[in-house]
């Protein structure tokens, strides 16, 4: 496999990161209190592709192994009490 470059984006809010086509590779999240929980899905209505929940009030990494997770659009379904989040992709 080709190796590109990695991109970046942070979003706050639930949407479309709107990258188009893309290998998420890692995220890191910046939960705030209660019970933290993120959900992506492969476009809006797509298949969810990750479902995580967090600890409340820290940061979190959370590396993907291998390729990544390949999706036709990074779609944030799920953003219950996190602050921030920051996804890499290629």
């Amino acid at each position: 496999m080709a190796r590109s470059d990695v991109q970046s984006k942070r979003v706050t809010a639930t949407g479309s990161v709107a990258v188009g086509p893309a290998r998420i590779r890692q995220i890191q999240v910046l939960t705030a209190s209660g019970t933290p929980r993120l959900t992506i899905t492969d476009g809006n209505g797509g298949a969810t592709v990750l479902d995580l929940d967090f600890l409340a009030s820290d940061s979190h990494s959370v590396n993907i192994p291998a390729d990544g997770l390949r999706v036709s659009d990074i779609y944030v379904s799920a953003f219950t009490n996190i602050t921030a989040m920051t996804v890499f992709y290629i």
